[in-house]
């Protein structure tokens, strides 16, 4: 059965806003009180959480599926919809978002670090935060906005200081398990270790992590063996550490040689050229092993190499393995720069910026307009309801959209889309559209929850009337 997962595809989608409420406010002796339709919910996003408890995403191979809860809508009596609750996905110290693409969109290192997977839609306002002073009693309110759903890739890169690399059966299990207090799973037979082991040792003052990783053999980088599925777990390392096998009974290798094709492996990956590297000779303990490291000592230090020579199972050269690798790991850290402050980056919008674009599409001959106001205004627009059209048609003038259409040179029956071209609203433009409220008159009024006229100013029209008839009839007289 699979413990370890590196690496999972995960769909997530977060929850949709509430729709806002169109009511009109009754009760005894008032049958319209005004428009008291309430705010739809916020929808819950989807957030990735570190949490470095957790180690694997095996929990995610499992069940790749998530989805947060949709916010409530509005109701009458100005009852404003709960918010949908966020969903919370805690994730290992060291995982990498990509897209479907492999484009990096996070990387997650360090408890509580956050990233928002899916954003959560906003909730549509009712028609009490619709109302205003031409608009006094909104007929309708606007939907919510459906939340953002994606696909993205999890990938895990251990975040260890040491790296042991080396051949399957080279002891590096077994050197780990002396290091630290790790107990990894160790046989005398290749690919015991099927997953990266990782273990804490201290050495003085110094306290760092140390893991191996499993499977690399000639082709590694190609996807030979195990090491393509988990070369990624050295990329966060501060030191390589090379173990060969001293007392290996294959006649055909030698420690030298492994050395070479691992250093190759290493380079094809890519990016680990500037890492230092250590050398550790295991199996000493054995005659033949000692020997070996005897002969191969002056040919490695000739090539730059800091040589050690250790047996895991007589525990002999250990402390000075460790005491160096810890030297390394805190120059390491230290020449690493210092994290800085917070800070706050302002980045205003340029002076001509419209907020959208309005460009001509010659494939679909459509005018087509893009923007982020735009296109969440069409979405949250009720297109069964003339008054919420009539509303949109407003919002767009008064951003500029009528004006840049002419401009673009777009005539009366024309096409114009409005969206990603996957999900547009395309409609034919009128030029008349410009008019706006203004054409459509005291659009969303009710003349019953107008406050009576005094009688004296009721008197005085009445008068102003008859004498508007008496004139028109005088100019009507023939005779």
């Amino acid at each position: 059965m699979t413990t370890f997962v590196d690496r999972v595809e995960l769909h997530v989608a977060a929850g949709n806003g509430g729709h806002g409420c169109a009511s009109v406010h009754r009760e005894k002796f008032k049958p319209l009180g005004g428009p008291d339709g309430g705010n739809g919910g916020r929808g819950g996003d989807v957030t990735l959480v570190v949490d470095q408890s957790v180690t694997t995403l095996l929990e995610y191979h499992h069940s790749p599926h998530r989805k947060a809860t949709n916010g409530q809508p509005g109701a009458g009596d100005n009852r404003s919809g709960k918010d949908g609750q966020d969903l919370v996905l805690t994730v290992p110290d060291g995982t990498v978002v990509l897209d479907k693409r492999g484009n990096v969109l996070a990387d997650l290192v360090g408890q509580g670090t956050t990233f928002v997977a899916g954003q959560g839609g906003r909730g549509g306002l009712g028609n009490a935060a619709l109302a205003s002073a031409r608009r006094k009693a909104p007929g309708f309110a606007l939907l919510g906005e459906p939340g953002e759903s994606r696909d993205i890739v999890l990938e895990l890169k251990t975040v260890a200081d040491v790296a042991l690399v080396g051949y399957p059966s080279a002891g590096k299990s077994s050197l780990i398990s002396v290091l630290s207090a790790a107990k990894p799973k160790i046989a005398d037979y290749p690919f015991t270790t099927l997953v990266p082991n990782l273990g804490v040792v201290t050495a003085g003052s110094t306290v760092y992590t140390i893991a191996d990783v499993p499977g690399l053999i000639p082709g590694a980088s190609q996807g030979r063996g195990l090491g393509l599925e988990f070369l990624r777990h050295v990329e966060r390392c501060s030191v390589l550490v090379h173990v060969l096998d001293t007392a290996t009974l294959e006649s055909e290798r030698d420690p030298v040689t492994d050395l070479d094709v691992i250093e190759e492996e290493l380079k094809q990956y890519g990016g680990l050229e500037d890492r230092p590297r250590i050398v550790v000779l295991n199996k000493i303990d054995i005659p033949d092993g000692q020997d070996l490291a005897d002969m191969i000592r002056p040919d490695l230090e000739e090539r730059g190499y800091q040589v050690f020579e250790v047996s895991a199972v007589a525990r002999t050269g250990l402390k000075e393995l460790s005491f160096a690798l810890a030297g390394i790991v805190a120059e390491a850290r230290a020449a690493k720069p210092k994290e800085e402050a917070t800070r706050i980056v302002i980045r205003p919008k340029a002076v001509d910026d419209a907020g959208f674009t309005v460009t001509y599409d010659e494939q679909e001959e459509v005018y087509r307009v893009r923007g982020e106001k735009p296109e969440r205004w069409v979405r949250q627009t009720d297109f069964n309801n003339d008054e919420a059209v009539g509303y949109l048609a407003d919002r767009l003038n008064r951003l500029g959209v009528e004006d840049q259409l002419m401009k673009a040179g777009a005539r009366a029956g024309d096409g114009v889309a409005i969206g990603a071209e996957d999900n547009a609203v395309v409609f034919d433009w009128e030029p008349t559209m410009m008019a706006g409220a203004e054409m459509l008159g005291r659009r969303g009024e009710d003349h019953r929850l107008e406050a009576p006229r005094p009688a004296a100013q009721r008197r005085r029209d009445r008068e102003a009337e008859r004498d508007d008839a008496q004139r028109e009839f005088d100019e009507f007289d023939p005779f």
